[in-house]
């Protein structure tokens, strides 16, 4: 497996092969939940992981919120963000030699 391959995020919008409601979890009076254990298996998440949490407003509401685990964003802001970072970079450099 490639660093791409590795980088190759299953949440490209285009690409969503399905949406589903797979649990209802509550919330203590603390503020936290539980993600049940067959979810967590599935989606290989262990003790430590660490998790973003991800909003989506409508009308200055939150109406959606979506965990991904911070790998999968890390990927995905740099497939993303890094041919433009680099282009930047090399425009910054050529610019200093002229």
């Amino acid at each position: 497996m490639t660093a791409k391959d590795e980088c190759e995020s299953c949440c490209q919008p285009n690409e969503i092969s399905s949406c589903s409601v797979e649990s209802i979890v509550s919330i203590d009076e603390r503020g936290q939940m539980v993600l049940p254990k067959e979810i967590r298996e599935r989606a290989k998440i262990k003790p430590g992981d660490k998790l973003a949490l991800l909003s989506l407003e409508k009308d200055g509401k939150v109406c959606c919120l979506s965990l991904i685990k911070v790998e999968e964003l890390e990927c995905m802001v740099k497939s993303r963000l890094g041919p433009v970072i680099n282009e930047a970079f090399k425009e910054e450099a050529g610019g200093k030699n002229e």
